[in-house]
């Protein structure tokens, strides 16, 4: 396996809008309910009316052998929007090595403080990584609950 780690580019969009579908869909199988599933992945098409929201962040592609296989991105304000990889790499160090990355750039930038709102099932890899929890609740998303976590971390 050779893994590399490159900016992301628009001719991503389609490879990004998969990698996100399928690791809602089968990489949180064992924590979402199908329904649930449904409503946050959508769907894996582009949508020519919605603007991509990644050319306005920092965003990373992660390949291995050619194949795009996650994506994570930041915004200027140091939240962390996206952080998604296929359920093939999941607990391979794919996410490791784009976090590492992302975590390089928000220090670059001199970002005093990262944010996220964290699924159930990234928590876990960003309290590894010295995230704090600053709060949880319900959020509703087209008519489902999750527990979300509101995140942060000084990237300093």
């Amino acid at each position: 396996m050779i893994r590399l780690i490159r900016p992301y580019r628009p001719e991503d969009r389609a490879a990004t809008l998969l990698i996100y579908y399928r690791a809602i869909m089968e990489g949180t199988a064992e924590v979402i309910g199908e329904a649930e599933r449904i409503a946050w992945a959508g769907t894996p098409e582009i949508d020519p009316i919605t603007e991509d929201k990644l050319t306005q962040q920092w965003c990373w592609i992660a390949e291995e052998n050619g194949r795009p296989t996650g994506f994570m991105s930041l915004c200027p304000d140091g939240l962390l929007d996206m952080a998604f990889v296929i359920p093939e790499v999941m607990g391979k160090g794919t996410a490791s090595a784009l976090y590492d990355v992302l975590l390089a750039k928000a220090r670059a930038e001199g970002l005093p403080r990262l944010t996220v709102l964290a699924s159930a099932f990234s928590r876990g890899f960003l309290l590894k990584r010295g995230w704090q929890i600053d709060s949880e609740g319900m959020q509703e998303y087209d008519g489902y609950l999750y527990h979300l976590s509101r995140m942060s971390l000084s990237p300093v």
